[in-house]
């Protein structure tokens, strides 16, 4: 079975509303062994509605919809679909009932309008929805299945999962999506793919997805099976040969986050980690604590983005920073020392550099980046060109810092040399 996802509402054709529910029924369909083919957002104008529904039944088994269905007017999800399919519309006291009770529970009375939704093409099986006033629709038309669905994302997975889901996972098929999840970072996009694609030959019945962010590459082989052993035989296989072609870069392959894996490695060798920044702006304590439980291996940080506190609160010679500049591999150093000494961490963090758009220069450009790290043993220092705009250069600061963790401890010798 494949499926086509039709994304409904005008404010999602803006910059200011981001369509997740199309992800996130991607993934529900994907599990229950549903091939989503197509996806398409479009406005609420019923030409373009109609037009969107009209090629998915060209192509799909299945159309979910999002969207539309509220009592406004420029919810016309179930007037455009009854319309295409030659239904009328009929009203259901049932859930005229049903709504005036959910606004008597707030202590509201139900305006006249949220009887349209209760409207029900001829024919739909209706779908309760306990967190909403707009119930679900399941229609069938000449082999295809069309499930209307509100556009609130908690209205949307609570339906799903407790109506649609089970409706779907019975008629779906015995075929499974088996996928992996591998993250690599210090390689951008072609260099990844340059290392992996001699094997997509080598293994024709899986296909393999590069996506590149700031946080690192992400590769995503996957297979759909109906074996569920040997699916996973194949992907282990795939997996670890990708590994051996990634080499020191790839620091998962079951979709961690970088802050997740270096959480790991802290409390495995039972270290603690403090941090110095002035170009990333608390980036890197914000990905530190982000992961639960990073009291036990984090202790503290400062953002010391002018020079009088990199002097004040981490020790940076003035002289130093009059010398060599904020932004210099002696800097660095020393606010990872720093920091590393004032806090009694085992690892000393510091980050110094220009993110932009103003303030480089031929010497010291927009996109220079400073990372010491520091032990018992003194610090290191390591100076990188990051691409793109400010936020972008903050992000792959934070990334390569907390790499610079991850491979002190895979490559100890190296580091304390």
């Amino acid at each position: 079975m494949n499926a086509e996802i039709i994304a409904i509402g005008s404010e999602l054709l803006t910059p200011y509303r981001l369509d997740t529910n199309s992800l996130w029924l991607t993934d529900e369909l994907n599990k229950i062994g549903i091939r989503v083919i197509h996806k398409a957002v479009v406005g609420d104008s019923p030409g373009e509605m109609r037009s969107s529904f009209h090629h998915a039944l060209t192509r799909a088994d299945l159309i979910i919809a999002s969207g539309g269905l509220g009592p406004t007017d420029d919810d016309r999800t179930r007037e455009t679909v009854s319309e295409l399919l030659g239904r009328k519309l009929r009203l259901e006291e049932a859930i005229v009932r049903e709504i005036q009770e959910r606004f008597r529970r707030f202590a509201r009375t139900m305006p006249e309008i949220n009887k349209r939704q209760a409207m029900v093409p001829e024919g739909a099986t209706v779908l309760p929805n306990p967190r909403g006033t707009a119930p679900a629709l399941w229609l069938e038309e000449d082999g295809h299945i069309i499930v209307l669905l509100p556009g609130v994302p908690h209205e949307l997975k609570s339906i799903f999962e407790s109506e649609v889901r089970p409706r779907l996972a019975r008629i779906s098929g015995d075929e499974r999506l088996f996928t992996r999840d591998l993250r690599t970072t210090g390689l951008g996009e072609s260099d990844v793919e340059t290392r992996v694609r001699p094997l997509y030959q080598l293994y024709p019945d899986t296909e393999t997805t590069i996506l590149a962010s700031p946080t690192g590459t992400q590769l995503h082989p996957r297979t759909w099976s109906r074996d569920a052993s040997q699916a996973e035989k194949l992907l282990d296989e795939i997996t670890d040969r990708m590994a051996l072609a990634l080499g020191e870069h790839l620091y998962s392959t079951d979709g961690e986050a970088l802050e997740e894996v270096v959480a790991r490695i802290l409390n495995e060798n039972r270290a603690t980690v403090a941090v110095a920044e002035s170009c990333t702006g608390g980036m890197l304590a914000e990905r530190l604590t982000n992961v639960p439980g990073s009291s036990s291996y984090f202790l503290g940080g400062v953002i010391c983005y002018s020079n009088d506190l990199k002097t004040t609160l981490v020790g940076v010679p003035q002289s130093l920073i009059e010398s060599k500049g904020a932004v210099s591999s002696e800097v660095a150093l020393a606010l990872a020392d720093g920091i590393r000494k004032r806090t009694g961490a085992t690892l000393g963090v510091g980050v110094t550099g220009v993110a932009g758009p103003g303030g480089g220069t031929p010497e010291k450009p927009v996109g220079l980046v400073h990372i010491g790290l520091a032990d018992e043993h003194g610090p290191r220092e390591r100076a990188y060109r990051f691409p793109g705009d400010r936020e972008r250069i903050r992000q792959f600061a934070s990334q390569s810092a907390l790499d610079a963790v991850r491979r002190y401890y895979l490559f100890p010798a190296a580091a304390r040399a």
